[in-house]
């Protein structure tokens, strides 16, 4: 079995244009993320937390309620931006809702979802940016 496969565009025209190695570290692995396009945002999930906060014994939550928890987050972390982001100076005459390191909230549901080395991330439009928040912690959907 190959521990790594090549990617390539065009079938007819095999030029490789990157590379996914299975045996990379988690540190390569970190280097292999998805480089969004146009006016797309790749942000990550921030980890849910494992306990209820107003349970006075530590109840844990089971792997369903985070799933749930994740998936219907508002909070994400702003990974990388496309090259196209807040360019247009009609519709954001102010220049751009967020950069790169912020934690931002969106509607839930909002942008694609995908699985990367285990770990959720999202692509969204850069217009779908609600705010912008210095720190995360206790911010709850309703």
């Amino acid at each position: 079995m190959n521990s790594s496969i090549l990617l390539a565009t065009d079938a007819n025209n095999p030029q490789v244009v990157g590379a996914y190695n299975f045996a990379a570290t988690a540190e390569e692995k970190g280097k292999q993320l998805p480089k969004p396009s146009g006016y797309r945002i790749l942000c990550a999930i921030p980890e849910a937390e494992s306990e209820f906060e107003d349970s006075e014994v530590g109840l844990i939550k089971d792997d369903e309620t985070m799933r749930n928890e994740e998936a219907l987050t508002t909070v994400l972390f702003v990974v990388d931006m496309g090259p196209d982001c807040y360019q247009d100076p009609s519709k954001f005459p102010n220049g751009p809702w967020c950069k790169q390191g912020d934690f931002v909230l969106v509607r839930p549901h909002s942008g694609s979802r995908l699985v990367i080395h285990g770990r959720e991330f999202r692509i969204i439009n850069d217009d779908t940016v609600e705010a912008v928040v210095d720190d995360p912690r206790g911010i709850k959907r309703k």
